[in-house]
């Protein structure tokens, strides 16, 4: 059973990329909108036919040719059924009318820091998991809202004060974010960061959702156990053929048969996981292994025949990820390059520097060291670098 005394947020913005973008774009709100294109899919402006009012004009999904996958959508083009990760060309069959939009990565990145201040300033105890997501330790700060009672209070009724302090807590923070960026945001609470990330998936958009210790046979038990973050789709599969579809199932299920199958470890922390055991703390300072940039081309690169295209895109890379080092503070000792060819073979190499950099020169020099170790036969589909072995600057 979880420790009671504990509450976990996990908070969750809503479609953050998309819901950034229609900031930007509020004549787009209602709308099936996928975001995943690149420069061409960027809006533009033209007199309209019968006025001569200016009005901005769309890509829309149905005329994207090329293997870029979508990085998120509005709810109304999900949905539809697609999703994130979808290539743009299967999901323009589902939605072929859905407003395409290009990533703006810098953008999003603004928001993520402008939504993290405005939660800290609230509640300090923060881990950052990416983005757009975040858990939160309110267990201190709820305590201390709660008024002292008396040595014989029932428990029950402290335990009840502590989720409706927390609730109060949570409402407090979507307001913050909402003011500090237009945006909305979900938050689960609950004794641990296992649930209260279920939990936060529960009442989107905007929702607020709370599992209690006692609570999780009735609202956690039901659900499949493709919602336990950690069971990926083989993991999911795989219990399905053993006839373990929810996670009540998976939480009743024999620790020993599903050693056998999934392995110690593996079942050891899927059956924790299944009765909702969780004791990970929230880690408020966690130091990066490496930074990276990548990107996925339209169409297959050649080495020789692209190499003007191919020269200026790892330029490109390597100057952003400079970038993100200074912003971020940090020198790298190793720079990495990786190549994905038309195949789907993955190639990577690494180089050790004699000092650790974040100049883009630096890394551009190093990493052109690496690709030269690396036979360029065919097409190239994908290009990354990255920078490893990180210290503070």
């Amino acid at each position: 059973m979880p420790d009671p005394s504990r509450v976990i947020a996990h908070l969750d913005m809503d479609a953050f990329y998309a819901s950034v973008e229609l900031l930007r774009y509020p004549e787009l709100r209602g709308m099936s909108v996928v975001i995943g294109g690149g420069s061409r899919q960027q809006p533009r402006w033209e007199n309209d036919a019968q006025g001569g009012a200016p009005r901005r004009v769309f890509a829309r999904l149905r005329d994207y040719v090329g293997r870029g996958v979508i990085t998120t959508a509005t709810y109304e083009a999900r949905a539809f059924g697609v999703n994130s990760a979808m290539g743009l060309m299967k999901a323009a069959k589902k939605v072929p009318d859905a407003i395409l939009l290009p990533t703006d990565f810098d953008e999003y990145r603004k928001y993520s820091r402008l939504f993290k201040a405005a939660v800290q300033a609230i509640a300090p105890q923060v881990e950052d998991r990416g983005i757009d997501e975040i858990y939160i330790d309110l267990t201190e700060l709820v305590a201390a809202r709660l008024t002292p009672g008396d040595e014989s209070e029932a428990r029950r009724t402290r335990e009840t004060d502590t989720w409706w302090s927390a609730r109060e807590i949570a409402l407090e923070l979507k307001l913050t974010v909402r003011d500090a960026t237009g945006l909305s945001c979900s938050i689960g609470l609950a004794p641990n960061k296992l649930i209260a990330k279920i939990a936060s998936e529960l009442n989107k958009p905007d929702g607020l959702a709370i599992i209690t210790a006692p609570e999780i046979e009735a609202r956690l038990w039901p659900l499949p156990v493709r919602r336990m973050h950690g069971v990926g789709p083989k993991s999911a599969a795989k219990l399905g053929r053993l006839g373990i579809a929810s996670i009540g199932e998976l939480a009743q299920a024999e620790p020993a048969w599903l050693a056998q199958n999934f392995g110690k470890a593996n079942a050891a922390w899927m059956h924790d996981a299944a009765n909702g055991r969780d004791d990970r703390p929230v880690v408020t300072l966690s130091e990066p292994k490496s930074i990276s940039r990548e990107t996925t081309f339209d169409r297959d690169l050649h080495p020789v025949h692209d190499r003007a295209q191919l020269t200026r895109i790892f330029s490109e890379l390597c100057a952003e990820l400079s970038s993100d080092l200074q912003r971020k503070q940090y020198a790298s000792k190793t720079i990495g390059i990786k190549l994905r060819f038309e195949n789907f073979k993955t190639v990577t190499r690494d180089s050790t520097l004699a000092t650790p950099t974040d100049d883009a020169a630096e890394i551009r020099r190093a990493a052109g060291e690496c690709l030269k170790r690396v036979e360029l036969e065919k097409r190239i589909r994908l290009l990354g670098v990255r920078a490893g072995s990180l210290l503070p600057t």
